[in-house]
């Protein structure tokens, strides 16, 4: 192979520049929004639950179910017991973008996970702007937002040479905390109170 002994023309005119130039690759996106909608029970309540969340996307929901019985909750294995649907592109943008306004742009530093997502919930879908229907109610949602690089992660998913995605690649917390208040002028606040159930350490306690 040959040695290439001068810089390339790109570094050395960003040299005379004295800008740093950034890879556009690696610019952050929103790669899908996951919504979801979780009732705790089967039946008419669930349904229309799934009729919120098509008539937000557009798109055609699908039914969890759940993965083991818990009878404090009437809860059976495999029954359907929650809805949710995964919305990309500029829908999901848009959509973000109205969840973020019933926050006010503001999200707490831990609703950002190690690995560049983050999540937040709203109370009342009728916040979002679509018309309070009586006969459907009123329900809450999760907003998950899975981040990703202008250039993709394919490396990871393709075929053939398949690989991990090395360090310099990885979406870090601190990058999508900087996108979020870049991207939306959002606000950042700290010291989140934790809500923990006493339900795990009540089960395996005797009376």
């Amino acid at each position: 192979g040959l040695v290439r002994s001068t810089p390339f023309p790109a570094a050395m005119a960003d040299a005379a520049d004295g800008v740093e130039r950034t890879n556009p690759m690696k610019d952050l996106v929103l790669k899908k929004l996951c919504l979801n909608i979780c009732v705790g029970e089967s039946g008419d309540r669930l349904t229309r639950a799934a009729k919120v969340l098509e008539s937000l996307t557009g798109q055609t929901p699908v039914f969890s179910k759940a993965r083991y019985t818990v009878r404090a909750f009437s809860v059976r294995r495999n029954e359907k017991i929650a809805v949710h649907c995964t919305v990309r592109g500029e829908k999901a943008m848009e959509i973000l973008e109205r969840g973020l306004k019933v926050k006010e742009y503001e999200l707490w530093r831990e609703n950002f996970s190690e690995t560049g997502n983050f999540g937040f919930g709203i109370d009342e879908h009728i916040d979002l702007g679509i018309k309070y229907d009586p006969s459907v109610g009123i329900y809450g949602m999760d907003y998950y937002c899975i981040m990703g690089r202008a250039g993709g992660d394919r490396v990871s998913n393709r075929k053939r040479a398949r690989a991990k995605i090395g360090a310099p690649h990885r979406i870090t917390k601190d990058e999508t905390m900087n996108w979020f208040v870049k991207k939306f002028e959002g606000v950042l606040n700290s010291g989140k109170p934790q809500n923990k159930s006493n339900f795990r350490a009540r089960k395996g306690k005797k009376k």
